[in-house]
């Protein structure tokens, strides 16, 4: 009679190493896909080989977000990889504005990165760039000018 320990053992023992590590997520034409989110932003996001063009609704990067700090936002995931220039990356973004999209973009080349080279997900993790950032505007309360602001007070 085996035991349940016994049978577990066993198990173990049948699972190979190699079937812990993910497989490459791509699609027909070499990409991979990524959702990105941040404040009201939603950013679909395909990475695949290539110079290194960035591409969101269907304008060049440098077009789309005039502020070099949200280019170099967007462009974070391949510089903490050693990646950059390698990969081209069309998206399309909705919703929010410029710093929420660029956020979005960013965690979408994140998670698309990570189908594309399952071994960056250890240092892309580590940089907290495959975290949702969960921080959104507070709502405004009854009574007050804003979220906090309230009236000014008058003793007289």
């Amino acid at each position: 009679m085996h035991t349940v320990l016994e049978e577990l053992s066993a198990n173990m023992e049948q699972t190979p190493e190699a079937a812990k590590v993910p497989e490459r997520s791509i699609d027909a034409f070499g990409r991979a896909y990524g959702t990105g989110r941040r404040k009201e932003s939603v950013a679909r996001v395909w990475v695949k080989p290539g110079n290194g063009r960035v591409t969101v609704n269907g304008r060049f990067m440098s077009d789309y977000f005039g502020r070099s700090v949200l280019q170099a936002l967007i462009l974070q995931p391949f510089s903490a990889t050693n990646r950059l220039g390698r990969y081209d990356v069309l998206c399309t973004v909705r919703g929010g504005g410029l710093s929420g999209q660029a956020g979005a973009i960013r965690h979408g080349i994140s998670r698309a990165l990570v189908e594309q080279e399952p071994d960056l997900r250890s240092l892309l993790k580590s940089a907290k760039m495959l975290t949702r950032d969960s921080r959104v505007v507070e709502r405004k309360k009854y009574g007050l000018m804003k979220a906090r602001r309230s009236f000014q007070f008058s003793k007289r």
